[in-house]
This record gives structure tokens, sequence and C-alpha cells, in this order.
């Protein structure tokens, strides 16, 4: 897979983690967060297992370790941990807020992967990630979050096991060339561990499941099965900070989402936050474009 799809598939990952914050505030209607996680990463969890299966049993794949398995487990708490704390803010803020909040991993993401034993971030990305965040703050109610409620601040402390996710995808893909399998397994943990923690703390049940069956649905299949499997997919080959870059522009479309479906206001610096994340993004994209352009006119493969 070349590097620009492999982006255009974080773009539509982007549009449904975007538009998952209108269902995700929906769920908290009837479901406690922990309860709801659990019960979207287990729609998650069942929809690949067959991939899983099948990705198994071909013979090109290599036999799974004991600590491939643990690096799978590692990113699926994180996993649970950033989808828990993020329904749980998602009660006391808005789809707005929620998106511009989520994307500020994209400070983390850079200098997790530095720390793990990655490159130094290039200018350009660091540029682009300031401009991104300047951009996403822009998309919240006014310009500003007008008050740091409590829900900012659970969606806040989300960002860090976001970001720590999406460092280790790539670490877990250079051992072993399994990604189905790292989704089945991150979806079985945050949902095992979802449900259980709903069990324990909450009141779960079929009738109040039902309520809101289309936000499980939508992010159990869609966001949890689809999006996240393109991301893990994507990441083995776009580099954490720039799939990072490319992944923030949710922050966009939740804002869209949550004035089209939430009657959410977009003011016109909301506007112009938008046009700085795609400025950012773009930016990013022209340096591995002139690569692989660079890369064909001398001969590459195709």
């Amino acid at each position: 897979m070349s590097r620009a799809r492999a982006d255009a598939l974080l773009l539509i990952v982007a549009v449904i983690w975007g538009t998952a914050f209108v269902a995700q505030k929906a769920g908290n209607e009837a479901m406690g967060p922990l309860g709801f996680v659990g019960a979207r990463f287990l729609l998650s969890f069942l929809a690949l297992a067959p991939f899983a299966a099948l990705e198994a049993l071909r013979p090109d794949r290599a036999r799974l370790t004991r600590s491939d398995v643990m690096l799978a487990a590692g990113i699926g708490l994180c996993l649970f941990v950033g989808a828990a704390l993020q329904q749980a803010g998602l009660a006391s803020t808005s789809a707005g807020n929620g998106g511009f909040l989520t994307s500020l991993y994209v400070l983390f993401v850079p200098f997790i992967a530095w720390l793990l034993g990655g490159g130094r971030p290039r200018r350009m990305v660091l540029f682009a990630c300031a401009l991104s965040v300047v951009g996403a703050w822009l998309l919240t109610a006014r310009g500003a979050l007008q008050r740091f409620s409590e829900g900012d601040a659970l969606v806040s402390i989300a960002v860090v096991a976001f970001a720590l996710a999406i460092v280790l995808v790539p670490l877990f893909l250079e051992r072993a060339a399994r990604p189905f399998f790292l989704a089945f397994a991150q979806y079985g943990v945050a949902g095992a561990l979802g449900l259980a923690g709903g069990s324990g703390f909450e009141t779960l049940s079929l009738d109040a499941a039902a309520a809101v069956l289309p936000a499980l649905l939508y992010t159990g299949l869609v966001s949890g099965g689809v999006a996240y499997t393109l991301q893990i997919v994507a990441q083995k080959h776009t580099p954490p900070a720039e799939a990072a870059l490319i992944m923030s522009l949710e922050s966009v479309f939740a804002a869209l989402a949550g004035a089209a479906l939430l009657s959410e206001r977009l003011t016109p610096a909301a506007l112009v936050g938008c046009a700085l994340i795609l400025v950012g993004v773009v930016a990013v994209e022209i340096g591995p474009a002139r690569g692989e352009s660079e890369h064909g006119r001398r001969g590459g493969d195709p």
C-alpha cells in the first residue's frame, strides 16, 4: 500500500470518528459510560473475529509470541482507558468540545514516539501540530472553552491514552504483521474491561442497550469495527505523528456533525479553525508526496 492510500484511509477514519461523537453522546442517555464502551467494543470484537481467524490461517503469517500478545493487550488497555474517559466526559461537554480536546493527541504523539525510540519529529510536523491545535480550539463554542468542565477534564486525560495507543500500533506491526489480530485483541480487552466495570459500578440492562441501539451499532461496527481497524492497517505505512495529524481532522467533523445533528453553534471562528487544521495536514503531506514523486521518476516500484 502506498503512503497516499494509507493517508486516505486515515482521512476516512477521521470522518467516522468525528461523526461518532454524536452517537456517543446519544449513548449516555440510557447507559453508563463503562457499559456503553463495553457493549460497543464487544460488537467490534465479534465483527473482527472472522477476519482475525482468516488472517491466522494464512501460511505467510508468523506465529505470535507471548510478548506480541502482551503488547496487543496493552494497546487494548490504552483503548479502554481512552474510550471510557472520553465517554464519561461527553456526558457534560459538547460534541465539538469533545472533538477539540480529543484531537490534542497530536501534541503528545510525536514526543511519545521519540521517547520510545522513534526519530526526532520533523519541524514541519511540529508546526502542523501547533496549527492543528489552534484550529481545533477555534472549533469550540465561540472560539473558546467557555468553562472547563469535569467532562472536559476527563476527555483531556483520555488524550494521553489515545496518543500512547497510536504510537504502540506501528511497534506491534513491526514485530508481527497481524493487523486484524491486533484489532480483534484490542476490542476484546476494551470490551471485557468495559462490561466488567459496567457490571460492578453501573446498572446494565438489555432495555437500556435497546434504547441506544443505533448509537451502539454505529460506534461498535462503524467507529470501532471499521475505523479503528483501518487506522491499524494504515499505520503500517504512515508514521505516528503524521497519522495523528490526519486523524485530528476528527475535530472538524465532530464540530460539523454537532452543528448539523445537535444544533451546536458553528461560528465563523470555527470555520477558520477548520481551514487551519486542513492547512496543517496538507503541509505535512507535501514532503511525502514529493518523495513518492521523486521515487517514481527514478524508476521505483509502482
